[in-house]
């Protein structure tokens, strides 16, 4: 493979790290405030699953997120916090590329009406699998270091 200025793998690692500043950005802007005081960020999701069209979105919220909401709250806060640190930091790689793609997949189905967040979901899903197939935690990462997931 051919490439400019850095090699194929490091490259792969520039879009590793890309994509956990971008997780690290959505954990950034949150209100966190409003997610965990006032519970908004969870409300806002069941007026979006309440309001779907599809069965399985309405009753999978209301299963399994809507009895909790301060839980999940702090669950998708901090996961994609935890997200975003484990691949710039190369840390538990292809853990944090699965349970990523997951999200965005959770994300994208809930919100499959919005083109906005289509895109931005749609995309860190392709680059997570893409991470994942090309096993970029080889370069530049904590991984690497420490020999795990040769």
């Amino acid at each position: 493979m051919q490439t400019i200025w850095l090699g194929g793998a490091e490259w792969l690692a520039v879009l590793r790290i890309g994509l956990g500043l971008w997780w690290l950005e959505s954990w950034r802007h949150k209100d966190k405030k409003g997610w965990f005081e006032r519970g908004t960020g969870i409300a806002w999701a069941g007026e979006v699953a309440g309001k779907h069209r599809w069965r399985v979105v309405r009753g999978g919220f209301d299963v399994v997120v809507r009895p909790r909401p301060k839980v999940m709250a702090y669950l998708v806060v901090y996961a994609e916090l935890a997200l975003g640190l484990g691949l710039v930091l190369g840390f538990l790689t292809p853990i944090a590329l699965v349970a990523g793609l997951v999200l965005n997949l959770l994300y994208l189905v809930l919100m499959i009406h919005d083109w906005a967040e289509q895109g931005q979901n749609a995309m860190m899903a392709l680059i997570s699998l893409v991470a994942l197939f090309t096993m970029s935690w080889q370069t530049w990462s904590l991984d690497d270091v420490v020999g795990v997931f040769s």
